[in-house]
């Protein structure tokens, strides 16, 4: 049976007593097994035992791109398909280090690229769950885990916690070490979280930054607590800026609908909400990240798709073939663009606490053969800075959500806003039918 305990409240229950670490962990574990359906996992963890820490009893679904030691890493791809790494991911050993307990591996697409797994969304089979953090939106969604670990490079945590109604937070750029995690590319690559509450999301954060010589992008977030006994405060009513994009005239008209209705609510609420258009200069995003991507997947994976034609998808080959013809001179100054655009959201921001946004086009869309559009989230991602992926209403039987944006590095302040707007929407927390 799924179990709706999320990270605090499982944490509590073990520490009051009401809750024992040992079946809480078994009840995952069997959730894990009763959902087979859902293709969540790679692999399940034969043998499971509360760990030796604060979190001893947690499990805990880790992306099949993050290397873990003792269970198989196959990046999603068949080339890895019987790859055990040598050591676990540093994300991973500063889990276990805590107590938790790794649930199992989840699927990742092709090296967190377009060409998918099997996973289906837990709320409407045969509709993809989002990607590439596929399986670890939908095993927390199911019930299955109350934390998970996705990566995001274009908007592979905010897209399908947005599809799998989940809160799916991507940390500011360098905030978690990812040591161990298989890069797709390097200026883009953030390893996010996917929780059942701001809340969760906000307290796995304050245990889980950190800082690893060996990741040369590193920055880790100035160091905040959360106490386990006291509700995670919300902020004052915020001041959000409503961004629709250059790409709006993509949105369906349920998810346009459903940030009107979400900011008239906020407004209502105490928020203040007023329209903000990017400057000009900002629109060049989407080709700047595209370039970043292109030119370092082609870095990362031209020696193996030239070695392994046959176990190597056409999207990631497309991708290194892009990326080999993009002059030096473009990628440095994309790179360059990159940096300097991050100031300038800082001082477009300047008298707001967040952006209000688009997480997606609409609802996970039918079919496995894609994961949907990343680009509502890709903006975000270039410039580094934090974005939570908010569920937020319903659309066809499908979750549908919002994306809320903070300045680089001040990724508290915009978890106190999402934990503001998480109170106003009122969404109760709820895990769909087997």
């Amino acid at each position: 049976m799924p179990n709706p305990l999320g990270l605090v409240d499982a944490l509590r229950a073990f520490r009051d007593g009401r809750v024992s670490p040992g079946a809480y962990l078994a009840a995952c574990h069997e959730a894990a097994r009763a959902r087979a359906d859902l293709a969540a996992f790679t692999v399940l963890a034969t043998e499971l035992a509360p760990g030796d820490g604060p979190w001893a009893g947690i499990p805990v679904g880790v992306k099949d791109i993050i290397a873990t030691a003792d269970m198989p890493t196959t990046n999603g791809s068949p080339v890895y398909a019987d790859h055990v790494p040598a050591a676990d991911a540093w994300i991973v050993t500063r889990l276990k280090a805590l107590g938790a307990s790794v649930l199992g591996k989840t699927v990742s697409t092709e090296f967190a690229w377009r060409h998918p797994g099997p996973t289906h969304n837990p709320w409407k089979r045969g509709h993809t769950p989002g990607g590439s953090s596929s399986g670890s939106a939908a095993a927390v969604a199911a019930g299955i885990v109350p934390l998970a670990l996705g990566t995001q490079t274009f908007g592979s945590v905010i897209r399908p916690a947005a599809y799998c109604g989940v809160v799916g937070f991507k940390p500011s750029y360098g905030a978690i070490p990812r040591v161990g995690v298989h890069p797709l590319a390097p200026s883009l690559d953030h390893v996010g979280l996917f929780t059942r509450s701001v809340t969760d999301a906000a307290f796995a954060l304050s245990r889980l930054i950190g800082r690893d010589d060996a990741d040369r992008h590193g920055r880790p977030l100035p160091g905040f607590s959360i106490d386990l006994d006291a509700a995670f405060a919300p902020c004052e009513a915020p001041r959000l800026a409503l961004v629709r994009t250059a790409i709006w005239d993509r949105a369906e008209p349920e998810q346009r609908a459903l940030l009107e209705s979400s900011a008239a609510a906020f407004r209502t609420a105490g928020a203040h909400v007023s329209d903000l258009v990017l400057p000009a200069a900002l629109e060049g995003l989407w080709d700047c990240a595209r370039t970043l991507l292109a030119v370092e997947a082609s870095a990362c994976f031209g020696a193996l798709v030239a070695r392994f034609p046959d176990r190597t998808s056409q999207p990631l080959k497309d991708l290194v073939a892009e990326g080999a013809q993009v002059p030096a001179v473009a990628y440095v100054d994309a790179l360059r663009r990159q940096v300097a655009w991050r100031a300038d959201l800082d001082t477009v921001l300047a008298g707001y606490d967040a952006i209000l946004t688009l997480p997606a086009s609409g609802p996970a869309p039918e079919g496995l053969a894609s994961t949907g559009d990343p680009a509502f989230c890709v903006p975000w991602t270039c410039l580094g800075v934090p974005a939570v992926a908010l569920p937020a209403g319903t659309s066809r039987g499908l979750p549908l959500g919002l994306q809320l944006v903070g300045p680089y590095r001040n990724d508290l302040a915009l978890l106190r806003t999402a934990r503001w707007c998480e109170t106003v929407l009122a969404r109760p927390v709820t895990v769909p039918a087997p």
